[in-house]
């Protein structure tokens, strides 16, 4: 099965990536990975083996804020690419 979109605007995209930037200096975000634990698939990482995640991806119009991004493992961050969890569900892949 197949998802098509529009991509965002590449202004909306360079923006939010800078605030992006910003928010993985921030106490909040430390204290989010030292936590060590995988969003997607619940396993604990090394701090270095986790990335952030928005979870409506920035190319479809999503934001770097709190409520939009989370902590994931390298492997499931590729896995999920520009999709949503609705869409990796569809796909059983969730």
């Amino acid at each position: 099965m197949e998802f098509y979109f529009t991509p965002a605007p590449e202004e909306h995209v360079r923006r939010e990536r800078a605030k992006a930037r910003d928010l993985r200096a921030s106490q909040w975000w430390r204290q989010e990975i030292g936590k060590g634990i995988c969003y997607h698939c619940g396993q604990r990482f090394l701090a270095i083996e986790l990335t952030m995640d928005h979870l409506i991806p920035i190319i479809r119009g999503g934001t770097s804020s709190r409520n939009n991004v989370v902590v994931s493992c390298k492997p499931c961050n590729a896995q999920k690419g520009h999709l949503t969890r609705a869409e990796l569900a569809m796909r059983g892949e969730v």
